[in-house]
């Protein structure tokens, strides 16, 4: 089934995007995250345009993070004055990320930047977790499990002014550290269409240290909120959101998202997390590999 995106200028397969989107919502489902750090790399495999990938993504993981946000919600697991700030960050890291990426595109080099972040990103991101998730699996192979650390915010948070009491939280902390990772975490949806949870719940968990019953559903309000503004600046701007392309991922992504929470519900986080780590660093090294090797097509652009 072709389907033809007028923004990409190109024709796709329509059920192997619903797929795709499908991929991205089971992921909301089992950790948390948009799963746009996974959609975007993969769209541009499939060959579609960077700038449009990341811009479409984007829009696409506003669709998959509102069941989650409405799923937490009912059961108490958002804290909603510490989304908030986040949220304030996230605005500002948007519209920075906004310019970034203007100058970027001016310069012909957004292509390049956004594949090198991801190999970064998706390389970290992956190593730590694949580390978390052996580490994890190690005590019950032996006698005991290990003895769980106290959870307590990063020495660099405790020394930020102005102090205020986020009750769902468990926290008496400065507003200045959540917004300064809603900020970073903007500027990062902006460039890559990404939603940011994979970041975003390890910061919340082990430098703000936040309480682990409202740390997804938090992420989730956060990555609602910005990835909507990053969709109107994208349009508004780059212009460079295919509304075709965004709706074939939301398709996915929805029914996705259901599955994905049966799953988490069952499986063990440890294995999940394992699965997750590899997929993750395969796609790091597939990425690392296209920016080494000579392309297909060699060109130039001249002035006449």
């Amino acid at each position: 089934m072709d389907v033809y995106l007028p923004i990409a200028n190109l024709s796709v397969n329509g059920l192997f995007i619903v797929l795709l989107g499908g991929l991205t919502g089971v992921l909301s489902g089992l950790f948390g995250v948009g799963g746009g750090f996974l959609t975007t790399p993969l769209l541009i495999f499939y060959g579609i345009p960077p700038t449009v990938a990341a811009a479409s993504a984007a829009t696409q993981v506003t669709g998959a993070s509102v069941s989650g946000v409405l799923a937490h919600s009912r059961r108490g697991g958002v804290d909603y004055r510490m989304g908030a700030v986040m949220v304030a960050g996230g605005v500002i890291g948007a519209l920075l990320g906004a310019g970034l990426f203007r100058l970027l595109q001016a310069l012909g080099q957004i292509d390049v930047v956004i594949n090198m972040l991801y190999v970064v990103m998706l390389g970290t991101i992956g190593w730590l977790m694949l580390r978390e998730a052996i580490q994890a699996l190690r005590p019950g192979k032996g006698g005991g499990d290990a003895e769980p650390r106290k959870r307590r915010h990063h020495p660099l948070v405790a020394g930020l002014p102005f102090r205020w009491r986020f009750y769902a939280s468990g926290l008496y902390i400065s507003p200045l550290a959540p917004l300064i990772l809603g900020t970073l975490v903007g500027m990062l949806t902006m460039l890559m269409g990404v939603g940011g949870g994979f970041m975003l719940v390890p910061a919340m968990l082990y430098i703000l240290g936040m309480s682990g019953n409202v740390v997804v559903g938090t992420s989730l309000f956060q990555i609602l909120f910005v990835t909507m503004v990053t969709t109107m600046t994208h349009a508004l701007t780059t212009k460079a959101v295919d509304i075709v392309l965004a709706g074939l991922l939301l398709l996915g992504s929805v029914m996705g998202a259901q599955f994905g929470t049966q799953v988490a519900m069952k499986a063990r986080p440890e294995l999940l997390r394992l699965v997750l780590a590899g997929i993750v660093l395969a796609i790091a090294l597939r990425m690392l590999y296209g920016l080494g090797v000579q392309p297909d097509e060699i060109y130039t652009v001249a002035p006449l």
